[in-house]
């Protein structure tokens, strides 16, 4: 009997090894699927930043009808036109087909 425990000990232990393996194929799949979005997230960071530092860099003001809008809120302003939110709730996010955001509005011509 012994011989008998010892042989079905080694096929359990093989089926086991075969679960973990196919789990870590899974593992690693998911794994490379998140760090190609970090990277493009990163990318799109990167892009956003720039993109930030030109326009603080850039002397132009533009204002909204009588309101004078400070340099923080026209960089929001200019950011939101691209095509991205500027609220918190989608921060960076994209807008849908330059669907108006209430929320964005607020922020930058809201409360002088």
């Amino acid at each position: 009997m012994e011989k008998k425990a010892l042989y079905d000990g080694i096929v359990k232990l093989e089926q086991q090894t075969s679960s973990i393996l196919a789990q870590l194929g899974a593992i690693k799949a998911e794994m490379a699927d998140v760090l190609a979005k970090n990277s493009e997230l990163e990318m799109e960071n990167q892009h956003l930043r720039e993109h930030l530092q030109a326009m603080e860099n850039s002397p132009e003001h533009r204002s909204n009808g009588d309101v004078e809008l400070s340099r923080s809120k026209q960089n929001l302003e200019s950011l939101y036109e691209e095509g991205f939110h500027v609220c918190p709730y989608y921060y960076g996010q994209r807008r849908i087909d330059d669907e108006p955001c209430a929320f964005c509005v607020d922020i930058i011509y809201g409360e002088q």
